[in-house]
């Protein structure tokens, strides 16, 4: 992605005083996510992932692609998640990345700004997905011979 002016540093068009939230789901449409994530660093302040789903869930995939993120949602849900987000990490925009309507609606009750994942990755320059990916079902396989 480039970092000129006329595309303002990132996908939202801001600068990288910018705290900047993955919904899980908007994550996994993504074809390289810690890729994302290594060029969303370049142009934010901090990044991070939030979910309804179990801890589990979010520590699984991020490890899977080595995602080194500053933020999780832990056990809270997404609005409690931005919410506390929003308390720790004083930045002058705060931008989330969904999937669904879902995802605009957390966003407009956390006071944050809401940006499709499709319109983030055309502006960033980021592959979607396939649809081949099986990082839904993080324990499908595993090539360990000890493993029951």
């Amino acid at each position: 992605m480039s970092n000129d002016a006329s595309s303002g540093g990132g996908p939202g068009g801001g600068d990288a005083d910018m705290t900047l939230a993955f919904e899980l789901g908007a994550l996994q449409t993504l074809a390289d996510p810690g890729a994302v994530f290594n060029d969303a660093r370049q142009w934010t302040e901090y990044v991070g992932v939030v979910s309804e789903k179990p801890t589990y869930v979010v520590t699984n995939f991020t490890r899977k692609h080595r995602i080194r993120q500053d933020f999780f949602s832990g056990p809270r849900g997404v609005v409690e998640s931005l919410g506390n987000v929003k308390e720790q990490f004083d930045t002058d925009r705060h931008v989330l990345v969904g999937t669904a309507d879902d995802d605009a609606a957390a966003a407009e009750s956390a006071e944050w700004e809401y940006l499709p994942v499709d319109r983030a990755a055309d502006a960033a320059g980021w592959a979607v997905a396939d649809g081949d990916d099986d990082s839904e079902d993080l324990f499908k396989e595993s090539d360990r011979d000890d493993w029951p």
